[in-house]
C-alpha cells in the first residue's frame, strides 16, 4: 500500500550546504577560470537557487577566497605533516616534495587556485598566496635551521628554493599528463638532496 504523504525534504545543515557551494564553486573555476564561471553556473552545480547562493556568499570574489583560503591551510597542514612524519631529513624531504604532487592531483585540494589561478593580480588573492608561500618556506626552513648550522634568515632562502622546486615540478608534471608520480617525486628528491646533504648537520646525531 502506498502512502499519499510524500517524504519530507531531507534538511541540509548551513556547513554542508557551504561545503556543497565551495566543491561547485571550485570544480567551476577550475574548468573555466574564475573570470569565466558564473555564480548561475555554480548555484546551478550545486542544486541550488542564485538567492540560496548569495545568502552563503556575497560575491563571486568571497567565494573564490573561501577556496583559496582552504587550498593554503590544506597545503601547510599536509607539509607540517610530512616534516613530522620521520625524523631522517632525507626522508622528510622526499615526502614534503611528495605533498605538492599529490596535492595538484587532488581535485578537492584546491591547490590549483593557489598556484595556477587567474586572479593572481587581486591583491587578496596575492596576499593570500604571498603568505602561503612564506609559511611553507618558513616551514621547511625552520627544520634546515634545526639541523644545519645555517642562521635562520640563510634557511629561510633555502625553505623557499626548495618548495618553490617543488611546486614548479609539481605544475609541469600535471601539464605534461601526470603520469609516473612516483619516478617523478623520487627524481625532484635526489636532485635536491644532494645539494641540501652538502651541509654538515648541528649534531650527527640526528640524521
Amino acid at each position: 500500500m502506498t502512502s499519499n504523504f510524500a517524504d519530507p525534504p531531507v534538511r541540509v545543515s548551513r556547513e554542508e550546504r557551504r561545503a556543497a557551494l565551495l566543491a561547485a564553486a571550485r570544480d567551476a573555476f577550475v574548468i573555466h577560470g574564475y573570470h569565466a564561471a558564473s555564480m548561475e553556473e555554480i548555484a546551478d552545480r550545486a542544486g541550488v537557487s542564485k538567492p540560496v547562493l548569495y545568502q552563503h556568499f556575497e560575491s563571486k570574489l568571497e567565494l573564490y577566497l573561501a577556496l583559496l583560503d582552504q587550498g593554503c591551510a590544506t597545503l601547510l597542514e599536509r607539509i607540517k605533516a610530512a616534516l613530522n612524519s620521520t625524523t631522517d631529513n632525507r626522508q622528510r624531504l622526499r615526502a614534503t616534495i611528495s605533498v605538492y604532487f599529490d596535492l595538484i592531483e587532488e581535485p578537492a585540494s584546491g591547490i590549483k587556485l593557489v598556484y595556477s589561478g587567474d586572479l593572481i593580480n587581486e591583491p587578496a588573492v596575492r596576499f593570500r598566496v604571498t603568505k602561503a608561500e612564506h609559511d611553507c618556506a618558513e616551514l621547511v626552513g625552520s627544520v634546515i635551521a634545526q639541523n644545519t648550522p645555517i642562521p635562520s634568515e640563510q634557511a629561510l632562502i633555502l625553505g623557499a628554493a626548495l618548495t618553490g622546486l617543488a611546486q614548479n615540478a609539481a605544475q609541469r608534471w600535471i601539464e605534461q599528463g601526470g603520469s609516473n608520480k612516483e619516478l617523478a617525486t623520487r627524481l625532484l628528491a635526489t636532485l635536491a638532496w644532494r645539494g641540501i646533504s652538502s651541509f654538515p648537520l648541528a649534531n650527527p646525531n640526528l640524521d
